[in-house]
C-alpha cells in the first residue's frame, strides 16, 4: 500500500510542475500585448497599462493558487481513500490469518479422535479387568 502513497505523491508533483509551467507561459504570453501597449501608452488615458497589467496579473496569480490549493485537496482526499485502502486489507489480512488458524485447529481436531480410539481401546480393556477382579 506504500507504492499507492507514491503514487499519490508522485501524481500530485506532476499536476505541481503543470500548473507552475502554464503559469510561467501564461505569464509570458500574455506580457507580450502588455509591452506593446505600454510602448503606444500616452498619458491621456483613464487607466495606464501598467495598472492594467498589475490587476491582470493579480487575478492570474489568484487562479492559479486556486487551482494549487485544489491539488492539494485533491492530494488529502486521495491520502484519505490511501489510508483506508490500506486499513481494508490489513483487516483483510488479519481475517485470512484467523481463518488459517481456524483451519489449522479443525485439523489438529482431526487427528485427535485417531489418537482417542487408542485410548477408548485401552480403558475397555481396563474396565474388563476391573470387572473380572470384581
Amino acid at each position: 500500500m506504500g507504492k499507492l502513497k507514491s503514487y499519490q505523491e508522485q501524481i500530485q508533483e506532476i499536476v505541481e510542475k503543470g500548473i507552475n509551467t502554464a503559469e510561467e507561459q501564461q505569464k509570458k504570453l500574455a506580457s507580450m500585448p502588455f509591452d506593446y501597449a505600454e510602448k503606444l501608452e500616452s498619458e491621456a488615458r483613464e487607466y495606464s497599462v501598467k495598472t492594467l497589467r498589475k490587476r491582470y496579473y493579480g487575478y492570474s496569480e489568484s487562479l492559479f493558487d486556486q487551482l494549487r490549493n485544489l491539488n492539494s485537496r485533491f492530494g488529502n482526499f486521495a491520502a484519505e481513500l490511501v489510508a483506508k485502502l490500506e486499513k481494508e486489507v490489513a483487516e483483510g489480512a488479519d481475517a485470512v490469518s484467523e481463518a488459517a488458524e481456524d483451519v489449522s485447529e479443525a485439523a489438529q481436531e482431526a487427528k485427535k479422535p485417531v489418537a482417542r480410539k487408542t485410548t477408548a481401546r485401552k480403558s475397555t480393556s481396563t474396565e474388563k479387568k476391573t470387572t473380572a477382579s470384581a
